[in-house]
């Protein structure tokens, strides 16, 4: 069933960082994150998408505390080394050990605290790789979103975002996380997460532009949505295969 997209506040984004239950919600969401398997899915999409390119910079919009994407990095770090990724989220809230995890894999890990739109207004054109984003991009409005993808495709030549799939049975078993011990904080901020999602070509048709860019967007997971926008190097270049675009 299609589900009208609906932006509710969420509650971790108001709590402070040190509330213990925005703590025990953080945890939470890296507990369902793993459960959705989103990481290896990142991970995959990148290195299918890339197509052969090695980037030096990555940013990851709403990084949070830096973790999902130490767990894509460790599934990319032999074959992209030398990665400079940029965590950026409205507060810094990335551990020493988190960069230090960074540092294992010859990474260079810098966590920046800012507003989205100051951060990407205020980068220079073509100075990043690649942006990523890992249930981020649903916080925002059409127009909001429209604004971000213009400033995101002046920067990188890949952009790739994991989103909520919006169905009305993502819907209810968000209801369910309980039985997995998530808390209050977490039930409500993924109920407002699958309202707000995505579904068949939505995030398509808010990017700039389709000249010498090639989009993809499908149901990743059975909970997740996936999008990907990749600048051509050459006119008439194939797509990457592996990944089915939704019709």
């Amino acid at each position: 069933m299609t589900l009208t997209r609906r932006l509710e506040p969420e509650l971790l984004d108001q709590l402070p960082a040190d509330d213990p239950r925005a703590i025990r919600s953080r945890r939470d969401l890296r507990r369902i994150n793993a459960l959705m398997g989103n990481a290896r899915w990142m991970a995959s999409a990148l290195q299918k998408f890339a197509a052969g390119r090695t980037p030096r910079t990555i940013v990851d919009l709403g990084s949070g505390d830096g973790r999902f994407m130490l767990q894509v990095a460790r599934r990319l770090a032999r074959r992209w080394p030398d990665v400079k990724v940029i965590l950026h989220d409205r507060q810094n809230i990335v551990s020493q050990a988190t960069r230090d995890g960074f540092a294992s894999l010859k990474w260079q890990a810098e966590p920046v605290s800012a507003d989205i739109f100051e951060f990407l207004t205020a980068a220079r054109p073509a100075s990043l790789d690649i942006v990523t984003g890992n249930l981020f991009f649903h916080h925002f409005t059409d127009e909001q979103l429209k604004r971000l993808f213009e400033q995101a495709s002046r920067l990188a030549w890949l952009f790739v975002a994991c989103e909520p799939r919006r169905a009305k049975f993502v819907v209810e078993l968000s209801r369910m996380i309980w039985a997995i011990g998530c808390n209050d904080v977490s039930i409500h901020d993924a109920i407002v997460s699958a309202r707000a999602g995505f579904g068949r070509d939505e995030l398509s048709a808010l990017w700039p532009s389709r000249d010498q860019w090639q989009l993809h967007e499908w149901s990743a997971t059975l909970f997740s949505h996936g999008f990907a926008a990749r600048r051509l190097d050459r006119a008439g270049e194939n797509p990457p295969s592996g990944f089915r675009p939704l019709s």
